[in-house]
Protein backbone atom coordinates (compact mmCIF):
# COMPACT_ATOMS: atom_id res chain seq x y z
CA UNK A 1 0.00 0.00 0.00
CA UNK A 2 2.85 2.41 0.82
CA UNK A 3 4.40 2.08 -2.65
CA UNK A 4 1.02 2.64 -4.32
CA UNK A 5 0.08 5.73 -2.29
CA UNK A 6 3.60 7.13 -2.56
CA UNK A 7 3.50 6.74 -6.31
CA UNK A 8 0.30 8.80 -6.52
CA UNK A 9 1.82 11.52 -4.33
CA UNK A 10 4.98 11.61 -6.46
CA UNK A 11 2.92 12.01 -9.63
CA UNK A 12 1.08 14.98 -8.13
CA UNK A 13 4.33 16.53 -6.91
CA UNK A 14 5.78 15.91 -10.37
CA UNK A 15 3.03 18.03 -11.89
CA UNK A 16 3.54 20.81 -9.37
CA UNK A 17 7.35 20.88 -9.61
CA UNK A 18 8.77 19.31 -12.77
CA UNK A 19 5.71 20.39 -14.74
CA UNK A 20 6.31 23.97 -13.65
CA UNK A 21 9.97 23.62 -14.59
CA UNK A 22 9.12 22.32 -18.08
CA UNK A 23 6.68 25.20 -18.52
CA UNK A 24 9.44 27.66 -17.54
CA UNK A 25 11.87 26.10 -20.02
CA UNK A 26 9.30 26.44 -22.81
CA UNK A 27 8.55 30.05 -21.92
CA UNK A 28 4.82 30.71 -21.84
CA UNK A 29 3.67 34.04 -23.24
CA UNK A 30 0.23 34.88 -21.83
CA UNK A 31 -0.10 37.91 -24.12
CA UNK A 32 0.55 35.95 -27.32
CA UNK A 33 -2.73 35.22 -29.19
CA UNK A 34 -3.35 31.50 -29.56
CA UNK A 35 -4.69 29.97 -32.82
CA UNK A 36 -8.09 29.57 -31.15
CA UNK A 37 -8.29 33.34 -30.94
CA UNK A 38 -6.31 34.50 -34.00
CA UNK A 39 -7.81 32.01 -36.47
CA UNK A 40 -11.17 30.96 -34.93
CA UNK A 41 -12.91 29.38 -37.94
CA UNK A 42 -15.83 28.07 -35.86
CA UNK A 43 -15.02 24.47 -36.81
CA UNK A 44 -11.59 23.27 -35.64
CA UNK A 45 -10.32 26.53 -34.14
CA UNK A 46 -12.84 27.31 -31.39
CA UNK A 47 -11.95 28.87 -27.99
CA UNK A 48 -13.11 26.66 -25.12
CA UNK A 49 -12.67 26.94 -21.36
CA UNK A 50 -9.58 25.18 -20.02
CA UNK A 51 -11.53 22.76 -17.74
CA UNK A 52 -13.52 21.55 -20.73
CA UNK A 53 -10.38 21.27 -22.86
CA UNK A 54 -8.68 19.34 -20.05
CA UNK A 55 -11.48 16.77 -19.93
CA UNK A 56 -11.55 16.45 -23.72
CA UNK A 57 -7.75 16.10 -23.90
CA UNK A 58 -7.83 13.62 -21.03
CA UNK A 59 -10.40 11.42 -22.77
CA UNK A 60 -8.71 11.85 -26.16
CA UNK A 61 -5.41 10.49 -24.89
CA UNK A 62 -6.87 8.03 -22.40
CA UNK A 63 -9.80 5.95 -23.59
CA UNK A 64 -9.02 2.41 -22.56
CA UNK A 65 -5.25 2.91 -22.74
CA UNK A 66 -4.46 3.54 -19.05
CA UNK A 67 -6.91 0.79 -18.06
CA UNK A 68 -6.16 -2.13 -20.37
CA UNK A 69 -2.47 -1.24 -20.70
CA UNK A 70 -2.09 -1.00 -16.93
CA UNK A 71 -3.92 -4.32 -16.43
CA UNK A 72 -1.52 -6.06 -18.78
CA UNK A 73 1.39 -4.16 -17.27
CA UNK A 74 0.39 -5.43 -13.82
CA UNK A 75 1.64 -8.85 -14.94
CA UNK A 76 5.14 -7.40 -14.47
CA UNK A 77 4.38 -6.73 -10.80
CA UNK A 78 5.32 -3.56 -8.85
CA UNK A 79 7.90 -2.65 -11.50
CA UNK A 80 4.87 -1.21 -13.30
CA UNK A 81 4.55 1.46 -10.58
CA UNK A 82 8.08 2.72 -11.25
CA UNK A 83 7.60 2.99 -15.00
CA UNK A 84 4.21 4.72 -14.71
CA UNK A 85 5.59 7.34 -12.31
CA UNK A 86 8.91 8.07 -14.00
CA UNK A 87 7.51 7.66 -17.50
CA UNK A 88 4.60 10.03 -16.90
CA UNK A 89 6.61 12.80 -15.24
CA UNK A 90 9.80 12.81 -17.30
CA UNK A 91 8.69 11.44 -20.67
CA UNK A 92 4.95 11.25 -21.31
CA UNK A 93 3.94 14.62 -19.87
CA UNK A 94 6.91 16.36 -21.50
CA UNK A 95 5.96 14.71 -24.82
CA UNK A 96 2.31 15.77 -24.50
CA UNK A 97 3.09 19.29 -23.33
CA UNK A 98 5.42 20.11 -26.19
CA UNK A 99 3.30 18.41 -28.85
CA UNK A 100 0.49 20.73 -27.76
CA UNK A 101 2.47 23.92 -27.14
CA UNK A 102 4.55 23.68 -30.31
CA UNK A 103 1.31 23.29 -32.23
CA UNK A 104 0.02 26.46 -30.58
CA UNK A 105 3.20 28.31 -31.58
CA UNK A 106 2.75 27.14 -35.19
CA UNK A 107 -0.90 28.04 -35.84
CA UNK A 108 -2.34 24.76 -34.59
CA UNK A 109 -0.45 22.59 -37.08
CA UNK A 110 -0.60 18.79 -36.74
CA UNK A 111 2.34 16.85 -35.36
CA UNK A 112 3.62 15.73 -38.77
CA UNK A 113 4.07 19.38 -39.79
CA UNK A 114 5.80 20.22 -36.50
CA UNK A 115 8.22 17.32 -37.04
CA UNK A 116 8.95 18.62 -40.54
CA UNK A 117 9.72 22.11 -39.27
CA UNK A 118 12.41 20.88 -36.89
CA UNK A 119 13.67 17.59 -38.35
CA UNK A 120 13.40 18.35 -42.06
CA UNK A 121 11.25 17.67 -45.12
CA UNK A 122 12.00 13.94 -45.31
CA UNK A 123 10.87 13.52 -41.72
CA UNK A 124 7.73 15.51 -42.52
CA UNK A 125 6.80 13.22 -45.43
CA UNK A 126 7.39 10.07 -43.38
CA UNK A 127 5.39 11.44 -40.46
CA UNK A 128 2.45 12.43 -42.66
CA UNK A 129 2.08 8.86 -43.90
CA UNK A 130 2.93 7.35 -40.51
CA UNK A 131 0.40 9.52 -38.66
CA UNK A 132 -2.49 8.99 -41.08
CA UNK A 133 -1.96 5.21 -41.21
CA UNK A 134 -1.74 5.02 -37.41
CA UNK A 135 -4.89 7.13 -36.93
CA UNK A 136 -6.95 5.15 -39.44
CA UNK A 137 -5.80 1.92 -37.78
CA UNK A 138 -6.88 3.23 -34.37
CA UNK A 139 -10.21 4.47 -35.70
CA UNK A 140 -10.95 1.21 -37.49
CA UNK A 141 -10.16 -1.03 -34.55
CA UNK A 142 -12.30 1.19 -32.33
CA UNK A 143 -15.14 0.72 -34.78
CA UNK A 144 -15.14 -3.06 -34.84
CA UNK A 145 -14.36 -3.75 -31.18
CA UNK A 146 -17.26 -1.77 -29.64
CA UNK A 147 -19.63 -2.93 -32.42
CA UNK A 148 -18.94 -6.56 -31.54
CA UNK A 149 -19.41 -5.91 -27.81
CA UNK A 150 -22.69 -4.07 -28.36
CA UNK A 151 -23.93 -6.90 -30.59
CA UNK A 152 -23.03 -9.49 -27.95
CA UNK A 153 -24.86 -7.50 -25.27
CA UNK A 154 -27.90 -7.15 -27.56
CA UNK A 155 -28.25 -3.57 -26.37
CA UNK A 156 -31.60 -2.06 -27.43
CA UNK A 157 -32.46 -5.49 -28.80
CA UNK A 158 -29.91 -5.23 -31.62
CA UNK A 159 -27.68 -8.28 -32.03
CA UNK A 160 -26.32 -7.54 -35.49
CA UNK A 161 -22.72 -6.38 -35.55
CA UNK A 162 -23.28 -4.83 -38.99
CA UNK A 163 -26.05 -2.58 -37.65
CA UNK A 164 -23.95 -1.45 -34.69
CA UNK A 165 -21.00 -0.89 -36.99
CA UNK A 166 -23.16 1.31 -39.22
CA UNK A 167 -24.37 3.32 -36.20
CA UNK A 168 -20.82 3.84 -34.95
CA UNK A 169 -19.59 4.87 -38.41
CA UNK A 170 -22.37 7.47 -38.69
CA UNK A 171 -21.44 8.88 -35.29
CA UNK A 172 -17.73 8.90 -36.18
CA UNK A 173 -18.48 10.71 -39.42
CA UNK A 174 -20.48 13.41 -37.65
CA UNK A 175 -17.79 13.84 -34.98
CA UNK A 176 -15.18 14.17 -37.73
CA UNK A 177 -16.87 16.89 -39.81
CA UNK A 178 -18.99 18.90 -37.34
CA UNK A 179 -17.48 21.83 -35.38
CA UNK A 180 -15.47 20.63 -32.40
CA UNK A 181 -17.78 22.28 -29.88
CA UNK A 182 -20.96 20.65 -31.26
CA UNK A 183 -20.29 16.97 -30.51
CA UNK A 184 -16.85 16.45 -28.97
CA UNK A 185 -17.05 19.57 -26.84
CA UNK A 186 -20.39 18.51 -25.36
CA UNK A 187 -20.12 14.77 -24.66
CA UNK A 188 -16.39 14.32 -24.04
CA UNK A 189 -16.31 16.23 -20.73
CA UNK A 190 -19.07 13.90 -19.44
CA UNK A 191 -17.24 10.73 -20.46
CA UNK A 192 -13.94 12.14 -19.19
CA UNK A 193 -15.49 12.86 -15.80
CA UNK A 194 -16.98 9.34 -15.72
CA UNK A 195 -13.57 7.80 -16.40
CA UNK A 196 -12.05 9.82 -13.55
CA UNK A 197 -14.89 8.92 -11.16
CA UNK A 198 -14.54 5.24 -12.04
CA UNK A 199 -10.81 5.27 -11.27
CA UNK A 200 -11.20 7.26 -8.05
CA UNK A 201 -13.89 4.82 -6.92
CA UNK A 202 -11.69 1.80 -7.58
CA UNK A 203 -8.70 3.40 -5.86
CA UNK A 204 -10.74 4.44 -2.83
CA UNK A 205 -12.16 0.95 -2.37
CA UNK A 206 -8.68 -0.58 -2.56
CA UNK A 207 -7.66 1.62 0.37
CA UNK A 208 -10.91 1.41 2.37
CA UNK A 209 -11.10 -2.38 2.14
CA UNK A 210 -7.42 -2.70 2.98
CA UNK A 211 -6.26 -4.68 -0.05
CA UNK A 212 -2.68 -5.88 0.26
CA UNK A 213 -1.15 -4.01 -2.66
CA UNK A 214 2.38 -5.32 -3.38
CA UNK A 215 5.30 -3.12 -2.39
CA UNK A 216 8.21 -2.24 -4.64
CA UNK A 217 11.06 -4.59 -3.76
CA UNK A 218 13.82 -6.39 -5.65
CA UNK A 219 12.31 -9.74 -4.68
CA UNK A 220 8.95 -9.16 -6.38
CA UNK A 221 9.63 -6.77 -9.24
CA UNK A 222 8.46 -9.28 -11.84
CA UNK A 223 6.89 -12.26 -10.04
CA UNK A 224 5.83 -14.01 -13.24
CA UNK A 225 9.34 -13.86 -14.66
CA UNK A 226 8.36 -11.65 -17.59
CA UNK A 227 11.25 -9.77 -19.26
CA UNK A 228 10.87 -6.19 -18.09
CA UNK A 229 13.17 -4.75 -20.76
CA UNK A 230 11.80 -3.59 -23.11
CA UNK A 231 8.36 -5.25 -22.87
CA UNK A 232 7.08 -3.31 -19.84
CA UNK A 233 7.84 0.01 -21.54
CA UNK A 234 5.74 -0.93 -24.56
CA UNK A 235 2.94 -2.73 -22.70
CA UNK A 236 2.18 0.30 -20.52
CA UNK A 237 2.08 3.07 -23.10
CA UNK A 238 -0.84 5.43 -22.49
CA UNK A 239 -0.20 5.30 -18.74
CA UNK A 240 3.39 6.50 -19.17
CA UNK A 241 4.13 7.74 -22.71
CA UNK A 242 2.27 7.23 -25.98
CA UNK A 243 2.92 8.61 -29.45
CA UNK A 244 -0.82 8.59 -30.14
CA UNK A 245 -1.13 11.51 -27.74
CA UNK A 246 0.93 13.67 -30.11
CA UNK A 247 -1.76 13.25 -32.77
CA UNK A 248 -4.41 14.43 -30.32
CA UNK A 249 -2.74 17.38 -28.58
CA UNK A 250 -2.81 19.66 -31.67
CA UNK A 251 -6.58 19.22 -31.84
CA UNK A 252 -6.94 20.83 -28.42
CA UNK A 253 -4.14 23.29 -29.18
CA UNK A 254 -6.60 24.80 -31.66
CA UNK A 255 -9.05 25.45 -28.81
CA UNK A 256 -6.81 26.72 -25.99
CA UNK A 257 -7.62 30.42 -25.33
CA UNK A 258 -4.34 31.23 -23.53
CA UNK A 259 -0.88 29.65 -23.34
CA UNK A 260 -0.96 29.83 -19.54
CA UNK A 261 -3.40 26.90 -19.50
CA UNK A 262 -1.05 24.62 -21.42
CA UNK A 263 0.47 22.94 -18.36
CA UNK A 264 -2.95 22.26 -16.86
CA UNK A 265 -4.29 20.75 -20.07
CA UNK A 266 -1.38 18.88 -21.69
CA UNK A 267 0.98 18.09 -18.80
CA UNK A 268 -1.91 17.73 -16.36
CA UNK A 269 -3.93 15.33 -18.50
CA UNK A 270 -0.93 13.00 -18.81
CA UNK A 271 -0.33 13.04 -15.06
CA UNK A 272 -4.02 12.29 -14.50
CA UNK A 273 -3.75 9.39 -16.90
CA UNK A 274 -0.72 8.14 -14.98
CA UNK A 275 -2.75 8.17 -11.75
CA UNK A 276 -5.50 6.13 -13.42
CA UNK A 277 -2.92 3.67 -14.70
CA UNK A 278 -1.48 3.33 -11.17
CA UNK A 279 -4.92 2.59 -9.74
CA UNK A 280 -5.72 -0.08 -12.33
CA UNK A 281 -2.28 -1.64 -12.10
CA UNK A 282 -2.64 -1.86 -8.32
CA UNK A 283 -6.16 -3.28 -8.56
CA UNK A 284 -5.17 -5.86 -11.17
CA UNK A 285 -2.15 -7.19 -9.28
CA UNK A 286 -4.05 -7.26 -5.95
CA UNK A 287 -7.67 -8.22 -6.55
CA UNK A 288 -7.36 -11.85 -7.67
CA UNK A 289 -6.32 -14.81 -5.53
CA UNK A 290 -2.68 -15.54 -6.17
CA UNK A 291 -1.88 -11.92 -7.03
CA UNK A 292 -0.14 -11.56 -10.38
CA UNK A 293 -0.41 -15.28 -11.10
CA UNK A 294 -4.17 -15.13 -10.45
CA UNK A 295 -4.39 -12.13 -12.75
CA UNK A 296 -2.56 -14.06 -15.44
CA UNK A 297 -5.18 -16.80 -15.36
CA UNK A 298 -8.08 -14.34 -15.73
CA UNK A 299 -6.35 -12.50 -18.58
CA UNK A 300 -5.71 -15.79 -20.38
CA UNK A 301 -9.37 -16.73 -20.12
CA UNK A 302 -11.18 -13.45 -20.82
CA UNK A 303 -8.58 -10.78 -21.59
CA UNK A 304 -8.18 -7.37 -19.95
CA UNK A 305 -11.90 -6.66 -20.44
CA UNK A 306 -12.83 -9.51 -18.10
CA UNK A 307 -10.44 -8.14 -15.47
CA UNK A 308 -11.97 -4.64 -15.68
CA UNK A 309 -15.52 -5.98 -15.53
CA UNK A 310 -14.91 -8.24 -12.52
CA UNK A 311 -13.01 -5.63 -10.50
CA UNK A 312 -15.54 -2.86 -11.25
CA UNK A 313 -18.59 -4.95 -10.44
CA UNK A 314 -17.08 -6.38 -7.25
CA UNK A 315 -15.71 -3.15 -5.81
CA UNK A 316 -18.40 -0.70 -6.96
CA UNK A 317 -21.50 -2.91 -7.24
CA UNK A 318 -24.17 -2.22 -9.89
CA UNK A 319 -22.75 1.25 -10.52
CA UNK A 320 -19.39 -0.35 -11.16
CA UNK A 321 -20.94 -2.67 -13.70
CA UNK A 322 -22.39 0.28 -15.59
CA UNK A 323 -19.08 2.16 -15.44
CA UNK A 324 -17.25 -0.96 -16.63
CA UNK A 325 -19.55 -1.15 -19.64
CA UNK A 326 -18.97 2.55 -20.25
CA UNK A 327 -15.22 2.00 -20.08
CA UNK A 328 -15.14 -1.03 -22.36
CA UNK A 329 -17.55 0.35 -24.96
CA UNK A 330 -17.74 4.15 -24.79
CA UNK A 331 -14.06 4.89 -24.17
CA UNK A 332 -12.75 3.21 -27.33
CA UNK A 333 -15.49 4.96 -29.32
CA UNK A 334 -14.31 8.33 -28.01
CA UNK A 335 -10.78 7.47 -29.10
CA UNK A 336 -11.92 6.26 -32.50
CA UNK A 337 -13.85 9.37 -33.49
CA UNK A 338 -11.01 11.75 -32.63
CA UNK A 339 -8.59 9.46 -34.48
CA UNK A 340 -10.55 9.99 -37.70
CA UNK A 341 -10.90 13.71 -37.00
CA UNK A 342 -7.15 13.98 -36.43
CA UNK A 343 -6.52 12.09 -39.67
CA UNK A 344 -8.60 14.70 -41.50
CA UNK A 345 -6.60 17.51 -39.92
CA UNK A 346 -3.24 15.90 -40.73
CA UNK A 347 -4.20 15.51 -44.39
CA UNK A 348 -5.64 19.04 -44.50
CA UNK A 349 -2.38 20.47 -43.17
CA UNK A 350 -0.37 18.40 -45.63
CA UNK A 351 -2.26 19.57 -48.72
CA UNK A 352 -3.11 23.05 -47.44
CA UNK A 353 -6.87 22.50 -47.58
CA UNK A 354 -8.87 25.10 -45.68
CA UNK A 355 -11.45 23.34 -43.47
CA UNK A 356 -13.93 26.09 -42.71
CA UNK A 357 -16.31 24.95 -45.45
CA UNK A 358 -18.33 21.74 -45.06
CA UNK A 359 -17.56 20.73 -48.64
CA UNK A 360 -13.82 20.76 -47.97
CA UNK A 361 -14.21 18.63 -44.85
CA UNK A 362 -16.38 16.11 -46.71
CA UNK A 363 -13.81 15.89 -49.51
CA UNK A 364 -11.24 14.60 -47.04
CA UNK A 365 -13.48 12.70 -44.63
CA UNK A 366 -15.29 10.50 -47.18
CA UNK A 367 -12.11 8.78 -48.54
CA UNK A 368 -10.78 8.32 -44.98
CA UNK A 369 -13.96 6.54 -43.90
CA UNK A 370 -14.05 4.50 -47.10
CA UNK A 371 -10.58 3.14 -46.28
CA UNK A 372 -11.60 2.55 -42.67
CA UNK A 373 -14.69 0.62 -43.72
CA UNK A 374 -12.67 -1.55 -46.11
CA UNK A 375 -10.25 -2.36 -43.32
CA UNK A 376 -13.13 -3.62 -41.14
CA UNK A 377 -13.61 -6.40 -43.72
CA UNK A 378 -10.03 -7.65 -43.23
CA UNK A 379 -8.56 -9.84 -40.48
CA UNK A 380 -6.83 -7.10 -38.60
CA UNK A 381 -5.07 -8.96 -35.79
CA UNK A 382 -1.67 -9.31 -37.43
CA UNK A 383 -1.44 -5.69 -38.55
CA UNK A 384 -2.60 -4.44 -35.15
CA UNK A 385 0.24 -6.25 -33.41
CA UNK A 386 2.55 -3.61 -34.87
CA UNK A 387 0.61 -0.79 -33.23
CA UNK A 388 2.48 -1.11 -29.92
CA UNK A 389 5.83 -0.60 -31.61
CA UNK A 390 4.51 2.11 -33.95
CA UNK A 391 3.03 3.98 -31.00
CA UNK A 392 6.28 4.17 -29.04
CA UNK A 393 8.31 4.92 -32.17
CA UNK A 394 6.07 7.92 -32.82
CA UNK A 395 6.66 9.08 -29.24
CA UNK A 396 10.40 8.75 -29.82
CA UNK A 397 10.23 10.92 -32.96
CA UNK A 398 8.20 13.62 -31.21
CA UNK A 399 10.69 13.76 -28.34
CA UNK A 400 13.59 14.17 -30.79
CA UNK A 401 11.58 16.94 -32.47
CA UNK A 402 11.12 18.66 -29.11
CA UNK A 403 14.84 18.34 -28.40
CA UNK A 404 15.63 19.94 -31.79
CA UNK A 405 13.29 22.83 -31.02
CA UNK A 406 14.90 23.39 -27.63
CA UNK A 407 18.43 23.34 -29.04
CA UNK A 408 17.50 25.79 -31.80
CA UNK A 409 15.84 28.00 -29.18
CA UNK A 410 18.96 27.75 -26.95
CA UNK A 411 16.98 26.21 -24.13
CA UNK A 412 17.61 23.22 -21.88
CA UNK A 413 17.19 20.42 -24.41
CA UNK A 414 18.01 17.52 -22.08
CA UNK A 415 14.45 17.46 -20.73
CA UNK A 416 13.55 16.01 -24.15
CA UNK A 417 16.87 14.58 -25.34
CA UNK A 418 17.22 12.18 -22.39
CA UNK A 419 13.76 10.56 -22.73
CA UNK A 420 14.17 10.57 -26.55
CA UNK A 421 17.34 8.52 -26.20
CA UNK A 422 15.66 6.15 -23.76
CA UNK A 423 12.64 5.62 -26.00
CA UNK A 424 14.95 5.02 -28.97
CA UNK A 425 16.52 2.15 -27.05
CA UNK A 426 13.05 0.83 -26.15
CA UNK A 427 11.70 1.04 -29.70
CA UNK A 428 14.69 -0.53 -31.45
CA UNK A 429 15.19 -3.27 -28.87
CA UNK A 430 11.51 -4.19 -28.99
CA UNK A 431 11.25 -4.54 -32.76
CA UNK A 432 14.46 -6.59 -32.83
CA UNK A 433 13.25 -9.19 -30.35
CA UNK A 434 9.43 -9.11 -30.63
CA UNK A 435 7.63 -11.95 -32.48
CA UNK A 436 6.15 -9.43 -34.90
CA UNK A 437 9.65 -8.05 -35.47
CA UNK A 438 12.90 -9.91 -36.08
CA UNK A 439 12.57 -12.42 -33.19
CA UNK A 440 16.25 -12.03 -32.29
CA UNK A 441 17.58 -13.30 -28.94
CA UNK A 442 18.17 -10.81 -26.15
CA UNK A 443 21.92 -11.34 -26.47
CA UNK A 444 21.64 -9.47 -29.77
CA UNK A 445 18.63 -7.17 -29.27
CA UNK A 446 19.79 -5.70 -25.96
CA UNK A 447 23.25 -4.48 -27.00
CA UNK A 448 22.15 -3.46 -30.51
CA UNK A 449 19.24 -1.43 -29.10
CA UNK A 450 21.46 0.37 -26.59
CA UNK A 451 24.22 1.06 -29.13
CA UNK A 452 21.63 2.35 -31.62
CA UNK A 453 20.22 4.76 -29.02
CA UNK A 454 23.69 6.07 -28.12
CA UNK A 455 24.52 6.44 -31.81
CA UNK A 456 21.29 8.37 -32.38
CA UNK A 457 22.21 10.72 -29.53
CA UNK A 458 25.71 11.33 -30.91
CA UNK A 459 24.43 11.98 -34.44
CA UNK A 460 21.69 14.26 -33.15
CA UNK A 461 24.08 16.34 -31.06
CA UNK A 462 26.58 16.51 -33.92
CA UNK A 463 23.97 17.70 -36.43
CA UNK A 464 22.13 20.24 -34.31
CA UNK A 465 25.23 21.40 -32.49
CA UNK A 466 26.80 22.16 -35.87
CA UNK A 467 23.63 23.89 -37.11
CA UNK A 468 23.55 26.10 -34.03
CA UNK A 469 27.21 27.08 -34.38
CA UNK A 470 26.62 27.95 -38.04
CA UNK A 471 23.61 30.07 -37.10
CA UNK A 472 25.55 31.88 -34.36
CA UNK A 473 28.41 32.55 -36.79
CA UNK A 474 26.01 33.94 -39.42
CA UNK A 475 24.42 36.26 -36.87
CA UNK A 476 27.75 37.43 -35.45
Amino acid sequence: MVSFLSSIVILILGYLTYGKFVEKVFGVDEKRPTPAVSINDGVDFVPLSWPRIFLIQFLNIAGLGPIFGAVMGALFGPAAFIWIVLGSIFAGAVHDYFSGMLSIRHDGKSISEIVGIYLGENARKIMRVFSVVLLILVGTVFMTGPAQLLANLKLAGLSSMSIWLAIIIVYYFLATILPVDKVIGKIYPLFGAALLIMAIGIGSMLVIKGYNIPEIALTNMHPDGLPIWPMLFVTIACGAISGFHATQSPMMARCLPNEKYGRRVFYGAMISEGIIALIWAAAAMTFFDGGVLGLKAVVAEGGAGAVVSEISSSLLGPIGGVLAMLGVIACPITSGDTAFRSARLVIADAVGAEQGKTKNRLTLAIPIFAIGFILTRIDFSIIWRYFAWSNQTLAMIVLWTTAAYLIKSKKLHWIATAPATFMTAVSITYILQAPEGFSLPTTISYPVGIVAAITALILFMKKFGKDNKALEKANA
